[in-house]
């Protein structure tokens, strides 16, 4: 399965863009949206949110790319189901 990125429209309110992202996540894609997550926040000057809910499968350096997009860039994570979960505090844990 192909990863697919989408911005959810009208939600640059209260300074928060929220970016839908679904599918597999591995190195090339997660690689893609953290460009995507930067261009957004360059462009629009608000915090970026991903919402993870429709990620049906993460490998451990998609999971560290999203680790370093909360620690260095503020990227909130929402709709985190478990076993993408703890694969993104394992990255954490590797890089503390």
């Amino acid at each position: 399965m192909t990863t697919r990125i989408t911005q959810m429209e009208g939600r640059v309110a209260g300074g928060k863009a929220l970016l839908r992202v679904e599918g597999t996540l591995g190195l090339a894609d997660a690689e893609l949206l953290e460009q995507v997550c930067a261009d957004l926040k360059e462009q629009t000057g608000a915090s970026v949110s991903l919402d993870l809910t429709d990620i049906s499968f993460i490998d451990q350096a998609g999971a560290e790319v999203l680790a370093r997009l909360r620690r260095e860039r503020e990227v909130s994570l929402e709709g985190l189901h478990l076993f993408v979960r703890q694969v993104i505090e394992i990255a954490e844990r590797a890089h503390a």
